[in-house]
């Protein structure tokens, strides 16, 4: 059977991950952009309102266009959140928006600031059902979700409830997994601890987060290059650990000097991303072409 999430099959076929934004959430919106030419849609709870209304809306806009488009795949929907993965406590105080979020159908996370090994394993608990027992004895813990939000997120996913509940889990924990999650790991509390964050199985995907992470470092304005020796020493050995690890790793590069599709070939072929946001569906075929 194909994959669900675009995303995940992308990756995959070892291509590009081609992500775009959104600031619309409304059925309309979603009808429109599900015949984007971005892999994934990236939705910013992080800085932006928490409008669950609003992306529930969206989804249904994104679902009903997959097939009024009669489309070979939906795009992925991702979220940030307005919470942190800074702490164990942080996570299981704020489990109700990736409750929220999920069910209305959202095919990721990306969550911010995660800096112990704790508070991501709490993450991915967070979106796994009990019942779902993959990575328990790697020495994650039993899945916190519950029953409830599966009839409308499986209607978005286009299956029945039954189906959902088997393919809703994390990948590529589990190879049959529809839910894809990633992480910030961007200040210095983070860097410290990626060797230990990047080995937890369930997380799919890593950001540096260059802004936090600048700003960590005491650098107020750091978030495109020039950057500090601090700043790539913290890039180099975040990508470094997703490479150790099977992760793919989502980074920009925003030096305006480059031209834009320069700037796309040395976030691809030298920084190394396997994830990158483009503005036009001519940069995004022109990035698809790309190879580290």
């Amino acid at each position: 059977m194909p994959r669900t999430n675009k995303m995940i099959h992308v990756l995959e076929q070892d291509e590009i991950v081609i992500f775009t934004t959104t600031e619309e959430l409304d059925y309309q919106s979603g009808v429109e952009m599900s015949k984007t030419w971005a892999d994934a849609i990236l939705v910013d709870f992080e800085h932006d309102p928490f409008d669950t209304i609003g992306l529930k809306s969206f989804m249904k806009g994104i679902s009903d266009g997959f097939i009024t488009n009669n489309l070979d795949f939906m795009p992925s929907v991702i979220t940030t959140l307005p919470s942190n993965c800074m702490t164990q406590e942080e996570v299981l105080y704020n489990s109700w928006q990736v409750r929220h979020v999920l069910g209305v159908g959202v095919h990721g996370v990306l969550h911010t600031h995660a800096r112990t090994p704790e508070a991501v394993k709490t993450f991915i608990s967070t979106t796994r059902y009990p019942f779902n027992n993959l990575g328990l004895n790697q020495g994650l813990n039993e899945g916190l979700r519950g029953s409830g939000g599966q009839d409308f997120a499986s209607k978005i996913w286009q299956m029945n409830t039954d189906e959902y509940l088997s393919k809703a889990d994390p990948w590529p924990l589990n190879p049959d997994g529809e839910l894809i999650l990633g992480l910030k790991i961007e200040d210095k509390f983070c860097l410290e601890m990626a060797p230990e964050i990047t080995k937890i199985p369930g997380i799919a995907f890593a950001e540096w987060g260059p802004g936090d992470m600048g700003m960590s470092f005491g650098f107020p304005d750091a978030h495109d290059p020039p950057y500090p020796k601090e700043m790539d020493m913290a890039r180099d050995l975040i990508k470094l650990e997703c490479d150790k690890n099977g992760m793919a790793f989502y980074s920009s590069w925003r030096d305006p000097s480059m031209s834009e599709k320069d700037q796309i070939k040395y976030a691809i072929q030298v920084v190394g991303a396997r994830i990158v946001m483009v503005e036009s569906m001519e940069l995004a075929t022109f990035a698809r072409s790309l190879k580290e």
